[in-house]
């Protein structure tokens, strides 16, 4: 459910000073990710000028600090029974009953759906054109790249944001969000990607909904002022986590959460990350993202 950046490609090619549009995660050079450009902009690919405009004006949604608990599941039968200010659960999945009593609960829900791929077993899956599909996901042959650039894609996207506020959920994590970075096979660019997640924020907002920045780790600094607050996977393994540095100076909260694959791991695992980055709100999961947590403020 998760796609990452290889930020140590990133940084090796600015050691040498080669210019490197957009870095693919899964094998290195591809050239389905080159931009066909000239080569201005910064060792992600994104262009010079990335900071023009500003965020559509939007209402009070919610727009967590630092130090906000929070519960992450997308599989299994959801457990309300943790004492957090957050829940962020899967938009389709989860029945309106069990969003309803989180509100109850006094929980802010935040629903999860893929903004970048295409995933099979989705209700909607049929109406995605043929076009707009890239490539496989690494380690997910059920999914596929999204072309970012398609209007029918946003359309989807569009769709998925007002069953989001049909539901009553009070923000959206949208996944994926970082296709340029991997082997897309539809050629997208940083350009490209930075004008889509501006755009799923300001859409997001204008629905009222709070909206975060999942990974895309490329793009932090150009899409701080869109997003509430950030989710990231797995910083403290890939010595990734001072990125968010200015997010967290900025009052935004940025949860995180670093991978076991076997609970029984999960209290060394804490051991072993809990004070790399405390301002960070971490927790710790199995790779399927079921009930079970280990937080790292309860440490």
């Amino acid at each position: 459910m998760s796609r990452r950046l290889c930020l140590w490609t990133i940084l090796l090619s600015a050691l040498v000073l080669a210019p490197l549009h957009g870095c693919d995660q899964d094998s290195g050079d591809d050239d389905d990710n080159d931009t066909g450009g000239d080569d201005t902009g910064d060792e992600c690919g994104n262009p010079d000028d990335a900071n023009p405009g500003e965020p559509a004006p939007h209402g009070e949604d919610w727009e967590p600090s630092p130090g906000t608990a929070w519960q992450w599941q997308l599989t299994g039968a959801i457990d309300s029974s943790y004492d957090v200010t957050m829940y962020d659960i899967d938009l389709v999945e989860a029945p309106a009953a069990t969003i309803d009593a989180l509100h109850a609960a006094g929980r802010v829900v935040i629903c999860y759906f893929s903004a970048g791929s295409w995933e099979e077993w989705r209700d909607d899956a049929g109406e995605f054109p043929a076009a707009a599909l890239g490539n496989p996901l690494e380690g997910w042959p059920d999914e596929r790249w999204l072309d970012i650039n398609n209007q029918e894609v946003r359309r989807i996207m569009g769709e998925r944001l007002d069953l989001a506020v049909e539901k009553e959920c009070d923000g959206v994590e949208p996944d994926n969000v970082d296709g340029f970075a991997n082997d897309n096979g539809l050629g997208l660019t940083a350009e490209a990607q930075l004008a889509y997640n501006r755009w799923l924020a300001d859409e997001a907002h204008q629905r009222g909904l709070s909206v975060g920045l999942k990974n895309d780790l490329c793009q932090l600094e150009n899409l701080r002022d869109w997003f509430d607050w950030a989710l990231n996977e797995e910083c403290v393994a890939y010595d990734e986590c001072g990125l968010y540095d200015d997010w967290l100076a900025a009052g935004k909260a940025v949860f995180h959460v670093e991978y076991v694959d076997d609970w029984a791991a999960a209290p060394a695992k804490a051991a072993a990350v809990c004070g790399v980055r405390p301002a960070m709100d971490t927790l710790i999961k199995t790779w399927d993202l079921g009930p079970e947590r280990l937080a790292c403020s309860d440490q």
